[in-house]
């Protein structure tokens, strides 16, 4: 993809020229101000980076020990790193740490931990909070959606997807992360009556809402913005598969069911190249979707299905031609023109990935941190080890799920009350 960069008094700005269009956000080309990056795609714009690891890893800066329980992961922005955490099932809240030296600057409570009886039981915070200028917008695990002052913490307007818009999470609690587009801020509810939501994102209002005709449970992925043919629409997972909606009006414009997950979890977030788009769901498969914008519509076509494809937690990223991500057994690269899997390698198992100037940073589900080189040809690993002093998990089910985050040349990785710092530049 390529970008333009243009200058205002907060940095710079990325504008995608092509492609994903997600949200000019007035930050440095390095911060990670939301869920999976800049253009929510896994991807930095970061040069200059570590090309190999020494054996104990890159230098540890700092860690915090008591980050608050949860999946989220941190959103960067200059000196700021933003997590959501919880207490017990009583305190779920944004929390706002310091880069230089990891110390908490300021808490928000948001709401209780949603859903706390799962089967299997991992209640605790999900979502990664969504950086826009002075403020940042946070979902807690029990819908609770927030508008905060990014520099304070303190509350501008709150939203609660289940008592204002009987949402319907599925049984592991709301998980996505807050989309924030122009004045809008996408998030789904689920459930028949606003199964995907648009609200101002200055004042809370709703500016319009969604009912898909069988009144679809949320899914956990997070929905991300695309254009075709001129048709501006977000592309989201429900617990029934994959979806666009126009973003003018909410209008349903295509569904694709086929690569849903058995299980019910329905988690990856998409991963978009110009028309077309990745998405899978585990104990299924994955799939390659095109689509197609005509007459001012979209049609949406499968061009490769595969049930040995990337389907883990930890998501996936396009780097050049190539797909990467991890199944439940071995990190694979797919070409994504042909669908042919290239190589496929037992690495750390699955893992959860972000990628920057052609390395792949894995977080392996084992709690272990892989550097990879994103090479078709092969596997080609530049360095691994174990962060100091795992945390204890709550039940043996329990495993590393938060996906990395990349920003300004630091890897921050958060395992659930643990959060740490090294230095990769």
């Amino acid at each position: 993809m390529k970008y333009s960069v243009q200058k205002s008094r907060f940095g710079a700005t990325l504008l995608p020229l092509a492609g994903v269009c997600v949200c000019a956000l007035q930050l440095s080309a390095a911060d990670w101000p939301q869920w999976r990056g800049p253009q929510r795609d896994g991807t930095s714009v970061e040069k200059g980076l570590l090309r190999e690891w020494p054996k104990a890893g890159p230098r540890l800066l700092w860690k915090i020990k008591e980050a608050g329980s949860g999946f989220s992961t941190p959103a960067v922005v200059g000196d700021r790193i933003y997590l959501l955490g919880n207490e017990g099932v009583e305190n779920e809240s944004v929390r706002c740490f310091s880069v230089t030296d990891g110390k908490q600057l300021w808490t928000t409570q948001l709401g209780k931990v949603g859903n706390p009886d799962q089967k299997p039981s991992y209640p605790g915070s999900r979502s990664t909070p969504t950086v826009d200028g002075d403020r940042l917008y946070a979902l807690s695990s029990d819908g609770d959606l927030a508008c905060l002052d990014a520099a304070k913490g303190t509350l501008r307007w709150k939203k609660s997807l289940r008592g204002d818009f009987a949402g319907k999470p599925g049984q592991w609690a709301y998980s996505e992360s807050p989309l924030v587009d122009g004045q809008a801020v996408i998030c789904t509810p689920g459930g028949s009556a606003a199964t995907l939501l648009a609200l101002n994102k200055q004042t809370g209002e709703v500016l319009w809402k969604t009912a898909l005709p069988d009144g679809d449970e949320a899914g956990y992925a997070s929905p991300v913005q695309v254009e075709t043919g001129g048709v501006r629409q977000y592309v989201l997972v429900t617990q029934k598969g994959l979806v666009g909606v126009e973003a003018k009006t909410g209008k349903t414009l295509w569904r694709y069911a086929k690569a849903v997950s058995r299980f019910g979890a329905n988690i990856p977030s998409p991963v978009v190249s110009g028309d077309s788009i990745y998405t899978s769901g585990a104990g299924t498969g994955g799939a390659i979707v095109k689509l197609t914008g005509k007459d001012g519509g979209v049609t949406a076509e499968q061009l490769f299905f595969e049930a040995k494809y990337p389907v883990s937690i930890g998501g996936a990223v396009k780097v050049g031609g190539y797909l990467y991500g991890t199944t439940g057994q071995a990190l694979q690269c797919i070409d994504w023109a042909t669908g042919k899997i290239q190589w496929e390698e037992r690495a750390l198992g699955a893992a959860s990935i972000c990628t920057a100037d052609g390395l792949l940073y894995l977080h392996g589900e084992n709690g272990e941190i892989a550097l990879v080189e994103a090479s078709p040809e092969g596997y080609r690993e530049k360095g691994r080890f174990t962060p100091p002093e795992l945390p204890a998990r709550a039940n043996q089910m329990e495993k590393a799920w938060a996906y990395p985050v990349l920003a300004n040349g630091r890897l921050y990785v958060r395992d659930t009350t643990t959060l740490w710092c090294f230095a990769v530049k």
